[in-house]
């Protein structure tokens, strides 16, 4: 079966282009990644199976159980998690990352290669803190920008009610774009920038390109956010507290500890 990430390859090895390899990078980070590990996990501290070869040394990943199972050969013990959180766990341990070896669209990442992926996925835009003076419809902004956006967005369920891309400028003579989030749930700030900040990463644009900003909905501007900017509703979630915790490995900001 041809997942999410195999077409992201294809497209990449038939594209060529540096936007087609951001798209992969983008699809294996957001992607649930299978991790073959030396024995079973204990509580949060996992050994992956590293492989010495003469590149360096690398621990496999799969986007499908039964990929992992097939190149061990067996039933094999696995941690599961988000790529985003084992370019985390991976920086500085001089580990490269082998994905879906065997299955055709296999790539291999070096050491330097996941060390750009974690800085990548740690940019974040400006959070401004002042309520902008000049509120306007935003300009012509790139369309890789615009769907990379809302994918992210669409995961954000529960952690804002809405939120609106305007273009702006601000009484000490700046302007821009800013995407503007209403009513976001108390502590949900530093993932819905983080969601943003990859969404930039990925368009191939610089995190200067746009600005981030938290409003309340009776907030004297919010009516203006909403007149004059692109919308985005996020889903509804009707229990914020029904999320529970993270599965392991999911939350970027708490990836799992080697040993």
């Amino acid at each position: 079966m041809t997942t999410p990430l195999d077409e992201a390859f294809a497209a990449m090895e038939a594209d060529g282009t540096e936007a087609a390899r951001l798209r992969w990078f983008d699809r294996l980070a957001a992607s649930e990644l299978f991790l073959l590990l030396e024995a079973e996990a204990e509580g949060d501290r996992i050994r992956p199976r590293v492989f010495e070869v003469e590149d360096g040394a690398f621990v496999c990943v799969f986007d499908r159980e039964e990929r992992l199972s097939g190149f061990a050969g067996e039933a094999a013990p696995y941690a599961s998690l988000s790529g985003r959180a084992l370019a985390g766990m991976l920086t500085g341990q001089g580990l490269g990352l082998a994905v879906n070896l065997g299955s055709g669209a296999e790539m291999l990442l070096d050491e330097a290669a996941v060390a750009w992926l974690a800085q990548l996925l740690a940019t974040r835009p400006d959070e401004v803190e002042e309520a902008p003076s000049e509120i306007a419809a935003p300009g012509a902004l790139p369309e890789a920008l615009l769907t990379a956006l809302d994918a992210r967005l669409a995961s954000a369920a529960g952690l804002a009610r809405r939120a609106a891309l305007v273009a702006v400028g601000y009484a000490g003579g700046g302007q821009g774009h800013l995407l503007a989030f209403i009513d976001a749930l108390p502590g949900a700030e530093p993932s819905l920038a983080r969601l943003v900040g990859e969404a930039l990463s990925f368009s191939g644009l610089e995190a200067g390109t746009l600005d981030v900003g938290f409003f309340r909905g009776d907030d004297p501007v919010a009516p203006r956010l909403v007149r004059a900017g692109l919308m985005f509703d996020l889903p509804d979630l009707q229990d914020p507290q029904a999320r529970g915790p993270a599965a392991p490995g999911m939350d970027p900001d708490r990836p799992p500890r080697l040993r």
